[in-house]
């Protein structure tokens, strides 16, 4: 079956970097709990330190198009291997000469999920995706997963909970679908964080968590009855909300957080703590782009 409007495909762009490794076997396995196709990107572009020292004739594109041809053959098998103890996965490949970011961008329009690494190996002859992970996750069209490189192996990871950022914004309320959703298919709990910091002197902070207490359960309304089988923990507390999360984290499989908070209830930001959060994470987040 071809990727359509109701079956968007899992995006992910490789570098042949271990960071791209890393996101592709992610994103294999998350295609696959959501029957969705897989594309393997492989962007050639101009290379970053392109300058005036360098040449265009210098740059030897069938080169480029052949370890472009061997990254993605290479990338498709190991991607069938890591779906395969699931299911099936269907896979689509391609070698586009045009840089990363451009690429991953304009095809974000009609995904699912847009997946990269945290790192990639960067220079001239390699790819980009150390820059791309902070530009798709400001401008992409579809929801972002930055995939950091392993750290040693934590079994606690594996039955650890979804955690999502809250703060009542639009992009926060997708940010707890998308939560709800993943932890549905992983089996496990789901983590719903709300911070606030007292930033008007004259209420109390008891009346000021009272308030951040109501705003969680307004948020998280109707989700018990759609995953009545989804355990749900609460966390609600006054702390800056980057270091909130990343400390809840520690035992977390997935992060998700939206890229703009409301910036209004007591100092919740989310805007400005999705940026930290996938800079600082050891584990997968997923960044939550504002619909358009």
């Amino acid at each position: 079956m071809s990727a359509n409007a109701a079956n968007p495909p899992v995006i992910v762009g490789i570098d042949g970097s271990s960071a791209a490794t890393e996101a592709l076997r992610w994103a294999a396995v998350d295609a696959v709990r959501h029957h969705a196709p897989l594309h393997i990107v492989y962007g050639i572009g101009a290379p970053a330190d392109f300058g005036p020292g360098i040449a265009f004739n210098q740059i030897d594109y069938d080169a480029y198009r052949e370890a472009g041809a061997k990254a993605v053959a290479a990338a498709s098998e190991f991607a069938t291997a890591a779906a395969a103890p699931l299911d099936d996965l269907e896979i689509a490949t391609f070698v586009v000469e045009a840089p990363p970011i451009p690429v991953l961008l304009d095809r974000s329009k009609d995904a699912r999920m847009l997946v990269v690494g945290t790192r990639g190996m960067g220079a001239f002859r390699r790819g980009l995706l150390g820059s791309v992970s902070t530009a798709v996750a400001r401008h992409a069209h579809c929801p972002v997963a930055v995939v950091p490189e392993p750290p040693k192996f934590d079994p606690r990871r594996v039955l650890g909970p979804v955690l999502v950022g809250v703060d009542g914004s639009p992009s926060s309320t997708r940010a707890i679908d998308i939560a709800f959703d993943e932890a549905c298919r992983r089996d496990v709990a789901v983590r719903a964080v709300l911070t606030w910091s007292e930033f008007n002197r004259y209420i109390p902070r008891a009346d000021m968590q009272k308030e951040a207490e109501e705003l969680l359960s307004e948020s998280l309304a109707g989700r018990a009855e759609k995953y009545p089988d989804v355990e749900v923990q609460r966390i609600v507390a006054e702390d800056r909300p980057a270091k909130r999360l990343l400390a809840e984290a520690e035992t977390a499989q997935l992060i998700v957080v939206g890229s703009h908070g409301r910036g209004g209830f007591a100092g919740m930001t989310l805007g400005s703590v999705s940026q930290a959060v996938i800079h600082s994470a050891d584990c997968p987040v997923i960044v939550i782009r504002p619909q358009s």
